[in-house]
């Protein structure tokens, strides 16, 4: 059987576990006993231990992601697409990548959020970029080669024509009229094309003056011959056309890949507590073929999300940029909501807690990075009710308004003014009140009961 330990040994132990102490626990007491000395002893009074409490929050790893932009650090507010959006002089302001390399700045930290979200079917693999992609290569060699073909049957049908044209002139032959004029204008690979200086050429029904910058055509028998220098009509590209129908050719060459440059993502996302504007940053860190040993370089990839709910939702995206036959060493996923990052199941040191875990949690940071420090309480974290937005977009609960908050973080009812005068009588209010947990004033470090303005429409818990 299980020993059981007083309340104040378990909070001992939690507060132990938050700051990686390890501690002395008491002696257990015998088991055997003789049969004389248990009948002398009284009945022992074990305090009750809560070990199925509802786990509220989550403590894990997360990351602070800031731009740095004329030498200032910028806190990432938002993503728009795949741009990054800060927030400057109250103003926000989308900075891409496609611009050129940011300089990013990641602070890994512990972050303490109530509930998470949850990601099933987690793939990643090694894919192509679109430009780089077998099947990418191979479909536009194909076309292209399609392509070349018809231009090659084109040249030869032209140079057929031509050819005919020639000979037919040679012997002194008159009675092609118009189709050596249709023979010359429909070479569309010839001479004069490729160097657009192509003549037109008035219509055989409408004889006379010829149009201006035109060449003079004979009239019905007349004899009319042109210069043929097949070797300007094959140039430019037919040229092309023969190189490119040659190299297809080739098992290899141009239609050989460098290898995977990407990464394929693929899962599904949800969160009891919907998350209206969400994004998703990747931090991959990756080690390139032929790098010194143990050098690996970051890979930081972001993405806007649909909202997510507590239905499964589809993320399927392809991270592009990644170096040829990259080596992934580390990668991370990282969920965000207008710049608060949400915890997943995917985090790094994680660990669930009950409410009051996490409010001993936040009170020891709390008290450690104040140490000396004289500070009016403030809203810490809190269980707010589910219809208060509702009530806020209706102009309700807009005011800031006061409450009494002991020394270890308790409100007790609100106030209309700052000395506490007028007690605000609203059940609802007093409701919201109690769901709250507040940082304790401090004196010199020290907790102190103190005064707490509080506005409804500012919290984000």
């Amino acid at each position: 059987m299980a020993p059981y330990f007083p309340r104040e040994t378990w909070r001992s132990l939690s507060r132990a576990a938050f700051l990686g102490i390890s501690l002395s626990l008491p002696a257990w007491p015998a088991v055997v006993r003789a049969e004389s000395d248990t009948q002398k002893q009284k009945p022992v009074v074990l305090d009750t231990v809560v070990v199925d409490a509802a786990k509220t929050h989550t403590l894990f790893m997360g990351a602070d992601i800031s731009v740095n932009l004329d030498k200032d650090l910028y806190p990432v507010r938002d993503v728009a697409g795949t741009s990054w959006v800060v927030d400057i002089n109250g103003k926000d302001k989308v900075v891409s990548a496609k611009k050129g390399p940011l300089n990013l700045k990641i602070t890994p930290t512990l972050k303490l959020t109530e509930g998470s979200a949850t990601i099933v079917g987690f793939k990643k693999e090694a894919a192509y970029s679109y430009e780089n992609d077998p099947s990418v290569l191979i479909t536009r060699g194909l076309s292209q080669t399609a392509a070349m073909n018809v231009d090659l049957q084109t040249i030869q049908s032209n140079a057929e024509h031509m050819a005919d044209l020639e000979t037919v002139n040679a012997h002194g032959l008159n009675a092609l009229g118009g189709a050596a004029v249709l023979a010359a204008s429909d070479n569309q690979f010839g001479q004069q094309a490729l160097l657009n200086t192509a003549k037109v050429a008035p219509a055989m029904t409408h004889p006379g003056a010829p149009i201006p910058n035109s060449m003079a055509v004979p009239t019905s028998g007349a004899s009319y011959s042109m210069p043929l220098d097949m070797g300007t009509v094959t140039t430019a590209a037919a040229a092309a056309a023969a190189s490119n129908t040659m190299s297809s050719n080739e098992p290899l060459g141009r239609l050989t890949t460098r290898g995977f440059d990407a990464l394929d993502v693929e899962f599904e996302i949800s969160s009891a507590k919907p998350i209206g504007n969400p994004y998703i940053v990747t931090m991959a860190r990756i080690r390139t073929p032929g790098s010194k040993p143990g050098y690996v370089q970051n890979h930081i990839y972001a993405r806007a999300l649909d909202p997510i709910d507590s239905h499964l939702s589809h993320v399927h995206f392809t991270e592009e940029g990644f170096p040829y036959e990259y080596e992934l060493v580390e990668f991370q996923v990282h969920i965000y909501n207008r710049g608060v990052e949400i915890a997943t199941n995917l985090a790094k040191n994680r660990v669930e807690l009950t409410r009051e875990e996490a409010f001993e949690y936040v009170m020891m940071e709390y008290m450690s990075a104040h140490k000396g420090d004289t500070l009016p309480a403030t809203p810490a974290m809190g269980r707010l009710p589910a219809e208060l937005p509702t009530r806020i977009a209706a102009g309700m609960y807009t005011d800031t308004f006061f409450v009494k908050v002991s020394k270890d973080g308790v409100g007790r009812d609100a106030f209309a003014d700052r000395m506490c005068t007028r007690r605000i009588d609203d059940p609802f209010l007093a409701a919201v009140v109690k769901g709250l947990r507040f940082k304790p004033a401090l004196s010199s470090g020290s907790p102190v009961d103190g005064i707490a303005s509080v506005n409804l429409t500012h919290l984000q818990f």
